[in-house]
């Protein structure tokens, strides 16, 4: 049974589900959609084309759909469509997408994000994502499946973090952090593999260390970074996990790739 509390204004176009409770003063747009069992404890606005899916909870405070915080946006229509099974904590914020970024911010299902984190314009974020408190995405960033963004942590805009992937608290992160990489610093380098990640995911201690040797020869200082995928496809082509660490280094990216503090500039491909 659907609750809204006397307090709570909720425009005549939005859409609300079954099973639905909106605490004192919430705020719901008119372009609004709030999935089955979502709950909206108090003092939550949500604004813009905003879908929120089944079994979501938003806690007091929290900003979801805003305009973009971006000089360029001049009010277009655009979305934030956030997934099933979120817990979104107090003072979070998330902004929907801007016409440079296809018009879209996604967050996937089953994520936390923690109080006063902040998702910019145009993110796309995967599955099992937990942003600790006052974590900070750009705009543009490309978070993978099960990544862990410690607190006081900021993305820059457009870099792109891996699955399995964890960034230290405090560190600021301004280049692209491979897949099971564990990145941490006030300017981030990589540290080696999100061992505990790993672990949790299920990964065998043998696929670990074969893991930990691919990532040790895509990083030496001999050769390209080409030269070194190459090989890395020679020795390693029916791994899975580094098959998807390929595939990430291979993709187009700004800002180069997340590197240990002793490697040399790498180089990027065109």
């Amino acid at each position: 049974m659907t609750d809204i509390h006397p307090t709570a204004v909720i425009s005549s176009g939005a859409k609300i589900g079954k099973d639905v409770s909106i605490g004192p003063y919430c705020v719901v747009g008119p372009s609004v959609e709030l999935g089955d069992a979502t709950i909206l404890k108090s003092h939550v606005v949500v604004s813009g084309q905003t879908r929120i899916g089944a079994g979501t909870t938003i806690y007091p405070f929290a900003s979801i759909g805003s305009d973009p915080q971006d000089l360029k946006y001049e009010g277009e229509p655009s979305e934030l469509i956030i997934g099933e099974n979120n817990t979104i904590r107090e003072y979070v914020t998330m902004n929907p997408g801007t016409a440079g970024g296809g018009l879209r911010t996604v967050i996937g299902n089953s994520c936390l994000f923690m109080v006063g984190a902040h998702v910019a314009h145009d993110c796309l974020i995967g599955n099992h994502v937990v942003m600790a408190n006052n974590a900070t995405l750009g705009g543009h960033v490309r978070v993978g499946d099960r990544v862990l963004i410690g607190g006081l942590a900021a993305v820059h805009q457009f870099i792109r973090i891996g699955a399995f992937a964890v960034i230290g608290g405090t560190s600021g992160v301004e280049s692209d952090v491979i897949p099971f990489g564990r990145v941490k610093g006030d300017r981030a380098y990589l540290a080696g593999l999100n061992l505990v990640g790993l672990e949790r995911g299920g990964f065998s201690k043998d696929q670990i260390k074969t893991m930990q040797k691919a990532v040790n020869r895509l990083f030496a200082e001999a050769g390209t970074l080409e030269a070194r995928v190459q090989q890395l496809e020679k020795d390693f082509g029916t791994d899975a996990s580094i098959g998807q660490i390929i595939q990430f280094v291979r993709e187009r990216h700004r800002f180069g790739l997340c590197r240990p503090e002793r490697a040399v500039a790498l180089s990027i491909f065109p």
